[in-house]
Parts: structure tokens; C-alpha cells; sequence
């Protein structure tokens, strides 16, 4: 059973990482330029029902005056030309500021999954230490576990550029198959 002090201090530690997590999310928030805010703003008005809601309302009156169904007004666009026209030029400005936020999410998550790699390599070597230093412990009171051949594999540094290049040759057989 913990203890409350481990879990206390785990607790201090998670609590830390996560302030520290927040913090820097909202600095980034702050140093977003006038630029990425706006898009920013767009994408998520367009992403929301009541922009839905306001399309379906304005695209169902212009549809319905201009087919002459709603005679509240003279109809402008009969063959709904304009209104093709208007959701086309829409669409691209839509799709752009879309396109902009998502590359702006592409890169912090691209940045998170490069700091995620370094803990990873970093935790990866603090366990290769810790196998070899128990190793040397299990040999020296001559524990029999610590002659298996398996923690003479264990014990090899990872090296993250050979991974990768045996990750793209399988990648690539796969491709010629």
C-alpha cells in the first residue's frame, strides 16, 4: 500500500508539470500574432452551429425569394448564379483560414512530439544506466538472474537514427511487396 508521502509528492510533481504545461500553452496563446488570431477567430465561428444556422437561414431566403416561392421582395439572383458564386468564394476563404490553423496546430504538435522523443530517449538511457549498475550489483553478489543474456541487449543505448532507418527500410519493403 503507498504511502501518503510518495503519493503526496507524486502528487506535487504532477500538479507541477501540469502548471508548467498551462503556462506555456497560455504564453503561446499570448504571442500569437494579430494574424493567427483572426484566423483562429474565423475557423472557430465557422466551425460552430450557429454559423450553420445562419447559413441555413440566409441560403433558404435567398433560394426561396429568388425562385419566387417568398414574395417579400423583388428576386435579384433568379438563376441563383450570385449565390454560387458567393458560397464558392466562401469556400476558398473558409478552406484557407482553416488550412492556416491547422498548420499552426500541425507545428505545436510536431513540437510536442519532439519533446515527447527527447524524454523518451532521455528516460530510455536513464534505464540503460540503471540495468547496467544493477547488473554490476547482481554480479557482484553473484545473483544468477544478472548473467542472463537478455540484459546484454538491454543494456545497448538506443540510437534513435538507426531506428528510424530500419523503420524506413521495413516501411520500404512493404512498398515493394
Amino acid at each position: 500500500m503507498p504511502d501518503s508521502d510518495s503519493d503526496q509528492q507524486m502528487a506535487s510533481v504532477v500538479h507541477r508539470n501540469i502548471e508548467s504545461l498551462l503556462e506555456r500553452r497560455q504564453s503561446e496563446e499570448r504571442n500569437k500574432g494579430v494574424q493567427e488570431r483572426v484566423a483562429d477567430a474565423i475557423t472557430a465561428f465557422t466551425g460552430s452551429m450557429t454559423f450553420v444556422y445562419i447559413h441555413l437561414v440566409l441560403f433558404t431566403g435567398w433560394i426561396l425569394v429568388n425562385v419566387g416561392w417568398l414574395p417579400v421582395m423583388k428576386r435579384f439572383d433568379p438563376t441563383l448564379v450570385i449565390l454560387a458564386m458567393f458560397a464558392s468564394v466562401e469556400a476558398i476563404f473558409l478552406s484557407t483560414f482553416v488550412l492556416i490553423s491547422q498548420n499552426r496546430m500541425q507545428a505545436s504538435a510536431d513540437r510536442r512530439a519532439e519533446l515527447n522523443l527527447h524524454i523518451d530517449l532521455l528516460a530510455e538511457h536513464e534505464v540503460t544506466r540503471i540495468i547496467e549498475l544493477l547488473t554490476a550489483i547482481g554480479t557482484k553478489l553473484g545473483v544468477a538472474e544478472s548473467m542472463n543474456p537478455e540484459l546484454e541487449e538491454l543494456r545497448q543505448d538506443v540510437r534513435p537514427e538507426k531506428v528510424l532507418e530500419t523503420m524506413d527500410r521495413a516501411e520500404q519493403e512493404l512498398k515493394e511487396e
